[in-house]
């Protein structure tokens, strides 16, 4: 490139300049490639505490069939999910998945499980990660690095392979991946990068390959039980302005006979379990007139979220009307309770070596209090029994020389004693007190997402994930906000995430607005004007004054996007003569960007366009378009030289900058 004489030294050498005023030209339907056929739509909701998937044949889209049960599941904690868990071996090669991973390496010889790498839990790493590369890592039990992107493909290849193998035991043929098209869940508040990086993992998994990305549909939680939510039928739901939340019974009935009866019915047939889907819209939607508005609150075991929607009809199509916000605030927050209390009973010295000498018998503790926790209730009046395993009590006396009964009575910790079976008994209230920084969190964000001016008049709340099973949530909720709009909760609520991201897959269509979540644009020059440009940014070429590094907005955070939608820019070189042309593409959270150096701004992608060898005769201005599609979770980027029709194409890429 030229010689600078001047101070400003240009980041990534912007070499081109604006043509024409910005105009954003609505172009759905052109370039689109032609829709494949898949026999089957598969969605895999991969949650931070339990994962599971469920499927619909394009043929029979009202059937949803849940995915069949897994071995091994836990007293007290009886759903259609497996827990996110997965072990590798000492090789680093990959063991088992679920409630399989849990057990053989619980089963495992102490000294043995030392080798073994076992993660629980990992998925709020991508969301806790600011700078999350295909280089993060994930820590063990045991302490040890591995490549997150590996469990994360691994994860995934293993319920390609259940799904693929339970679709061919139940057509009688092998099913080939190509005849699937693949949607995985991912919350709505997660950054960018944890979404690029989803599909990153699913590429490594063989569910899908950058040449054939349309097999893939990344769908965020709350659309997902949004769309659900919109084919309940009376029946299906639980209205809490109606009566007392225990559950989803009436008190009268003893929490879960009919789950059970249910549930070991499913068992007997260790079939998947159907969901019919009536293809109508629910009564409760019915209600719902044009422009209304309802809130999902999709609360897991690592976040929650929370989306406003507004329904445009006539199709009952979705806007989304406020960005998804929301936080760590997931069930996860009431263990990490459990887990504080044991530190303040039994010393925080312990807890953490019991953890690191004997992580299965961790795990099997906090097993016993995941099933403890579920039965938390508001109106509860018995205490809650915790068994302690053998090696925590044994370990205890050989660690401080005294026993788990003498830790309990000088503990000053009132509400948790030990009882004669040898167990921790924690009052209702001690319980419940577990939960209330987690609840109050959620409650908080709840009430500033209600003072939002966009929020006014919100008809229903639907209450969804498998955190919202918890009664004592579903209280909070309903005496916060009962009054100010009804609060719904889907039965099987667990579930409704999961079988919303079918219907999703079935008909990606029906979203069609969402707020963008970032502001981007591109690098370039302007010509430079004295007393409005600072003057570090001066920037002189072949005697012309240019001010560098100018951000060149594309779209801004939280405007509207429609689906599909095209927005293009028109640029031409800053020197006629130059032949490569590098558009560089960037990204804030910011709204209001006026140069690529701010801080917070980052690179996400580069356009190279060669036009060495096109044809002398070109105008002197040449006109290079540059056109931005904002697709359903990705971002596609294009730029064409106008006189020659050459093309280059780009996904906006926020994993390698």
């Amino acid at each position: 490139t030229s010689a600078y004489s001047s101070p400003a030294k240009s980041l990534g050498d912007p070499g081109i300049t604006p043509l024409s005023p910005s105009h954003i030209v609505k172009d759905s339907d052109a370039d689109d490639a032609v829709e494949q056929l898949f026999l089957v739509v598969v969605a895999i909701d991969f949650g931070t505490t339990s994962s599971g998937y469920a499927y619909s044949f394009t043929k029979e889209p009202e059937c949803i069939h849940v995915m069949r049960r897994w071995e091994g599941g836990d007293p007290g904690v009886s759903n259609q999910k497996t827990p996110t868990t997965i072990l590798l071996t000492p090789e680093r090669k990959f063991h088992s998945f679920g409630y399989a991973a849990r057990d053989f390496y619980h089963d495992l010889d102490p000294t043995e499980s030392k080798h073994w790498l076992y993660f629980e839990k990992f998925k709020m790493k991508l969301h806790t990660t600011g700078n999350l590369t295909m280089e993060t890592d994930l820590t063990a039990a045991n302490g040890k690095k591995v490549k997150a992107l590996e469990i994360f493909a691994y994860a995934l290849q293993f319920f390609k392979e259940q799904a693929l193998k339970e679709l061919s035991d139940q057509g009688g043929s092998d099913f080939e991946n190509t005849e699937v098209r693949w949607v995985i869940t991912v919350p709505a508040i997660w950054k960018q990068p944890a979404k690029q990086f989803m599909r990153q993992a699913a590429y490594k998994a063989g569910m899908a390959s950058p040449e054939n990305p349309e097999q893939l549909i990344i769908a965020l939680e709350p659309e997902a039980a949004s769309i659900y939510c919109r084919k309940l039928r009376l029946h299906q739901m639980i209205d809490l302005s109606n009566r007392a939340p225990v559950n989803g019974y009436s008190p009268s009935d003893t929490i879960g006979t009919g789950f059970t009866q249910g549930k070991e019915h499913v068992r007997r047939n260790r079939q998947s379990r159907t969901f019919m889907v009536e293809n109508v819209i629910g009564e409760i939607w019915s209600e719902l007139e044009e422009g209304d508005r309802y809130i999902v609150v999709d609360s897991g075991g690592g976040t929650v979220d929370m989306t406003v929607h507004q329904i445009r009809l006539p199709e009952g199509h979705l806007k989304e009307l406020y960005k998804a916000t929301g936080g760590p605030y997931g069930s996860l927050g009431v263990d990490y309770e459990f887990e504080k209390l044991l530190c303040k009973i039994f010393g925080e010295d312990f807890i953490e070596q019991f953890k690191i000498k004997r992580p299965a018998a961790w795990v099997d503790l906090m097993i016993a209090f995941e099933s403890r926790k579920r039965a938390a209730a508001p109106d509860r009046t018995n205490p809650l029994n915790i068994t302690l395993p053998f090696s925590f009590i044994d370990y205890y006396k050989k660690f401080r020389g005294h026993s788990v009964e003498h830790a309990l009575r000088k503990s000053n910790v009132d509400f948790v004693k030990w009882s004669s079976q040898g167990m921790l008994r924690m009052s209702p209230d001690a319980m419940n007190a577990l939960f209330k920084p987690t609840i109050d969190q959620i409650v908080q964000h709840l009430s500033e997402v209600f003072d939002k001016p966009e929020v006014t008049n919100v008809k229903f709340l639907f209450l969804v994930g498998g955190f919202a099973e918890s009664p004592l949530l579903q209280q909070a909720v309903q005496s916060a906000f009962g009054s100010r709009c009804r609060v719904i909760i889907p039965q099987d609520v667990g579930l409704t995430i999961l079988k919303g991201a079918v219907l999703f897959g079935l008909d990606p269509a029906v979203i069609k607005v969402r707020r963008s979540p970032l502001t981007y644009g591109v690098g370039v020059l302007n010509r430079f004007v004295e007393g409005k440009h600072p003057p570090e940014k001066l920037l002189v070429k072949d005697g012309t004054r240019w001010c560098t590094d100018v951000f060149d907005k594309f779209i801004s955070a939280d405007q509207s996007v429609a689906l599909g939608e095209t927005v293009t820019r028109s640029y031409t070189p800053a020197k006629p003569s130059q032949l490569v042309i590098v558009i560089n593409i960037y990204s804030s959270e910011q709204d209001s960007v006026s140069f690529i150096t701010e801080p917070g701004v980052k690179k996400c992608g580069t356009l190279r366009l060669d036009l060495t060898g096109t044809d002398a005769s070109v105008p002197s201005r040449r006109e290079i378009k540059t056109l931005m599609q904002f697709g359903d979770t990705e971002i596609k980027a294009m730029a064409v030289d106008v006189a020659t029709s050459k093309s280059v194409k780009v996904g906006i890429d926020f994993l390698n900058y």
